[in-house]
């Protein structure tokens, strides 16, 4: 990964972050919150992923 892919994955993840913080602070920390942060991981996250990290 060159640095323009990293500063873009950082990113991504720290407005991830911001949101996922906004959204407990919000609604409270209970099951459905915490469904609701695990899909939204693997929605921006496994792409990403599949993008830059994982070498076919």
């Amino acid at each position: 990964m060159n640095v323009s892919n990293i500063i873009r994955f950082s990113c991504i993840a720290l407005l991830w972050v911001l949101l996922c913080y906004l959204m407990i602070k919000g609604r409270g920390l209970n099951a459905f919150t915490v469904i609701t942060l695990l899909i939204s991981a693997g929605i921006v996250f496994i792409p990403l992923y599949k993008k830059y990290i994982r070498k076919d």
